[in-house]
């Protein structure tokens, strides 16, 4: 994710078409007859080895850079990471993903066609408005007493009845069709067209929300390379009570702002993309507007001026930003900035290989 803050220093615009991101994924070739093919009496190379950890090459495998096993971080970290930048050599969810213990990951496309949400609340058989912010959800903290790295989005939507919001939208987020469930019908003041923010005017509504809930993602996408769609399950994400998205949004708040408020944040919302991919996401997945924004105000460079091209000052990578977020809200794990460090080093490999690449090339 690229987090916006303030800074007085000026970076210098990098075009790097070394690591200009993929226009596709190699899963997403419509075609075969796109793959390529060896020439008779050739064979194909294979591939170079990848950590299945790190999913980075092996000879630039990061794991053995990260304390084993993963620091304990109070705050659950969910990261929604754009399809296009999974497979990125300077990703830095990874880090994330390696080097901390309480961290889920679930992957985002961009709407092409259509998309459909629905989403469950924690607690099925509570009596609706009852609810009230920052209340704990049994079912969600018997789970993180289990377990305490991860929660089973299964175990709590289990016996649940019709999903309180049902949504469908079409390319960069517009809305083509919403509905609640009964269960919001008489607390919902709508008349003629129903919209998030009736929904967010709804004290019943907000206060449910605020006690969990489950979003499942349906997306349509062609089968092969026929005209026909098919509708599949892109992900299903539990958004505990607790829940703050990082996004530097016009209402977003800082720290002191959310403790203003009474918001302990318990579980942290990072959108992993570049900034242009972020905030497509951010609008094609209206969901997250139930939940507190929060915005970082640091005046910090980030590690990745040198090597990936950056909108201006100030964007942070998504391990900075988790980092960074983590010290703010005051969850700091003893090693917690060595995962910068990290960063830092694998930012120092794509530079190598870059040079490496360069001198490789002709001479004019």
């Amino acid at each position: 994710m690229l987090v916006c803050f303030r800074s007085r220093i000026q970076i210098p615009t990098r075009t790097n078409s070394l690591y200009s991101i993929p226009k596709s994924l190699p899963s997403e070739t419509p075609n075969a007859s796109k793959t390529l093919m060896a020439a008779p009496g050739t064979q194909l190379k294979s591939k170079r080895p990848t950590c299945p950890s790190c999913s980075k090459p092996a000879s630039l495998c990061i794991c053995i850079r990260i304390q084993n096993p993963g620091l304990q971080n109070k705050v659950n970290i969910t990261i929604l990471q754009h399809s296009l930048e999974r497979k990125h050599a300077l990703n830095s969810a990874r880090i994330a993903r390696v080097g901390l213990q309480n961290v889920t990951l679930s992957t985002v496309s961009d709407v092409k066609f259509d998309a459909k949400f629905m989403i469950h609340l924690f607690d099925p058989g509570h009596d609706s408005g009852s609810g009230q912010n920052g209340e704990k959800s049994s079912d969600f903290y018997q789970v993180m007493d289990d377990k305490a790295d991860e929660f089973d989005a299964s175990h709590v939507t289990k016996g649940s009845k019709e999903p309180v919001i049902t949504c469908s939208i079409g390319k960069y987020g517009i809305v083509t069709d919403i509905s609640i469930g009964n269960v919001w019908m008489p607390h919902v003041q709508w008349k003629r067209r129903l919209s998030f923010d009736k929904i967010l005017a709804s004290k019943v509504a907000v206060d449910d929300l605020a006690t969990g809930f489950v979003v499942k993602k349906l997306q349509k996408r062609r089968v092969g390379g026929s005209e026909e769609l098919e509708e599949v399950e892109e992900f299903e994400v539990a958004v505990p009570p607790g829940s703050v998205l990082l996004f530097p949004s016009k209402n977003a708040l800082d720290v002191d702002g959310l403790k203003a408020m009474d918001i302990e944040a318990k579980n942290l919302i990072v959108l992993d993309g570049t900034w242009s991919k972020a905030r497509r996401m951010y609008c094609e997945n209206p969901w997250l507007r139930f939940l507190p924004h929060l915005k970082l105000d640091l005046d910090r460079l980030s590690l990745y001026s040198e090597v990936r091209q950056q909108p201006k000052a100030g964007y942070l990578s998504t391990i900075e930003s988790i980092v960074y977020a983590l010290e703010e809200i005051g969850d700091y794990p003893e090693g917690l900035d060595s995962l910068l460090g990290v960063f830092e080093s694998m930012v120092g490999d794509q530079r190598r290989c870059k040079n490496e690449r360069l001198s490789k090339l002709p001479s004019a």
